[in-house]
């Protein structure tokens, strides 16, 4: 069975930083590209930030220079590492991969920064 799990974020000020961790079950990880998108209350869930199976990784305009991602393939992980936070980057924030044409979701991790 295929289990995404996020951890990771949390409340923060604007201007700090937060790491989420996104720990995948039942998928050849190393053989998997993996995403993370976000939701914010009232706004579609959009893209953040994704990273391929080589390590090429691509970001949302509004993250670049800000938030890195990376992946352990040892660990069966994917992280995203987030500095110089803003409270428009409060929103859910979700892992996401496809695995034989089926796409699957984490939980959710809910990250809000203050003002």
């Amino acid at each position: 069975q295929v289990q995404l799990v996020e951890s990771g974020g949390g409340l923060v000020q604007a201007g700090g930083s937060l790491r989420l961790s996104c720990a995948a079950f039942g998928v050849p990880f190393s053989l998997i590209r993996m995403g993370w998108y976000r939701q914010a209350p009232g706004k579609q869930r959009d893209m953040v930030a994704r990273i391929t199976t080589g390590g090429d990784t691509y970001y949302a305009d509004s993250v670049k220079g800000r938030f890195t991602i990376s992946r352990d393939n040892a660990k069966n992980t994917v992280y995203l590492q987030m500095n110089s936070l803003k409270p428009e980057d409060t929103a859910v924030y979700y892992c996401h991969t496809i695995s034989e044409a089926r796409v699957y979701w984490g939980q959710g991790t809910q990250v809000t920064v203050s003002s």
